[in-house]
């Protein structure tokens, strides 16, 4: 991956200021990021999704409000963890109003 080996290139002739300093700054970008839930515009439509899948989290959601439980999800698509499932409740927490919204859209589909 020649990204990453840009990156540790780049990183390594930094001072502590400069890194500092470039660590603030991701952190400021990632202030409303979830861990284990990524974004992209090009991957389900932009709608949050499970990192390392394609499964987006109103999909879990909706599937948990028909009453799937946990270890039904788990069964139905093996590349997902607990872990996972754990980040999609958490994300589902703080994004109520976007999942619901997004559980609505897919059902008038």
């Amino acid at each position: 991956m020649k990204t990453a080996e840009d990156a540790d290139a780049f990183l390594s002739r930094l001072t502590r200021g400069e890194k500092a300093r470039l660590l603030q700054r991701v952190a400021q970008d990632l202030g409303d990021a979830y861990p284990g839930i990524d974004v992209i515009d090009e991957v389900c439509g932009g709608e949050p999704i499970i990192v390392r899948t394609r499964i987006p989290v109103w999909l879990l959601e909706h599937a948990r409000r028909l009453g799937s439980s946990e270890a039904d999800l788990l069964r139905s698509y093996p590349a997902l963890r607990a872990e996972d499932l754990a980040n999609a409740w958490a994300y589902v927490r703080s994004h109520r109003d976007q999942i619901a919204e997004q559980i609505r859209g897919h059902e008038a589909a």
